[in-house]
Parts: C-alpha cells; sequence; structure tokens
C-alpha cells in the first residue's frame, strides 16, 4: 500500500494545468496505484495526481462501488444541469452546493494506454467533472455562484487545516448551514 499526503487548498500544483500522459509504463502503473491507495484511505469518491503534487492528467475515483482509474480524460457534458452537495479531500470539512452537469460521457486511457469511456449521471457525473476539474487547475469552489464563493473563501481561511478549530461548513439545503 502506498499512501501519500494530500496537497491542502493553497499548494500552487492545485492551480496548474496537469501535463497530459504520453508514457503508459510501470511508474504509472504506480501512479495509479497510490492514488487508489490514498483515496481509499482518506477515504474519498476521487483524487486527481495533482492532490498528491504530480502534475499528469490521471485520476481514480471509487462511485457506487465502481473503482476505476481515467488518464488524459476528454468529457461531453450533457445540457441539463444537477445542483448537490460537493466536497473535496484537498478542502477538508467544507462541502458546498455545486452546480454540475446531470451527464457526463469521459473517454481517455486506462494506465495501459487502452482507450475507456465511462459514462456517468447523478454522483459519477460530478465526480468525474470535479476530477477533470483538478487536472485543469480548477477547484470545485470556483465553480459557485458569487455569494457562496465568498463564504467558501472565507471558511478555508478559518479552516481546522488552517490552524485554527472552527466547525465543518456547509451550505445546502440538505443540512444546516453553519456561516463564520
Amino acid at each position: 500500500m502506498s499512501i501519500t499526503d494530500i496537497r491542502i487548498f493553497g499548494d500552487p500544483v492545485l492551480r496548474q494545468p496537469a501535463a497530459e500522459v504520453t508514457v503508459f509504463d510501470k511508474e504509472l502503473r504506480q501512479l495509479v496505484k497510490d492514488l487508489t491507495d490514498t483515496m481509499m484511505d482518506a477515504p474519498g469518491a476521487g483524487l486527481a495526481a495533482p492532490q498528491i503534487g504530480v502534475s499528469l492528467r490521471v485520476f481514480t475515483y471509487y462511485i457506487d462501488g465502481q473503482l476505476g482509474h481515467l488518464i488524459n480524460p476528454d468529457l461531453s457534458l450533457s445540457v441539463e444541469q444537477q445542483i448537490g452537495d460537493e466536497g473535496c479531500l484537498s478542502l477538508p470539512g467544507l462541502v458546498f452546493e455545486t452546480p454540475r452537469a446531470l451527464r457526463t460521457v469521459a473517454r481517455g486511457f486506462d494506465m495501459y494506454g487502452e482507450p475507456i469511456t465511462i459514462e456517468g449521471t447523478d454522483l459519477m457525473a460530478r465526480c468525474l467533472q470535479h476530477e477533470t476539474d483538478h487536472l485543469d487547475g480548477i477547484i470545485f469552489i470556483d465553480r459557485l455562484d458569487y455569494e457562496t464563493k465568498r463564504l467558501a473563501m472565507k471558511a478555508t481561511r478559518n479552516a481546522q487545516w488552517t490552524g485554527q478549530d472552527v466547525p465543518e461548513v456547509r451550505i445546502s439545503p440538505h443540512a444546516s448551514q453553519v456561516r463564520r
């Protein structure tokens, strides 16, 4: 098992577009294993390579019992939208209602360079979009409306992982709202 530290919001690697994978070798397979082990240990629904400090277009996911990975993803998004709770391992404890496409088709490669297609709705669609955003240097709070993003940025400044002790922040009709 190769569990790696997860980079936290503020780390510059999270804001840089990741490089396309061009070599499908043993090192890439080890990266996929490291991502999978780290994601499962966290636990999380997905984890992108930049979140462990590797600027390559690779992510893993674990949704509804389905474990997988995708390399060099290209997404096709439905026009129909969903709004739902979203969090991130790089922003621990913060959850905000985030708009996403309801359906997603992701095309890319597996760790051996074989083409794969993943189709998803609801949570799988959300995960595919969230992790691909990480590969583009986008963090889910960038997708929030102005007021909610302002609250999210304030919450990141006051979060436990910045050294201060504050409660979990949820901005959602499905949970009590906490604003600081």
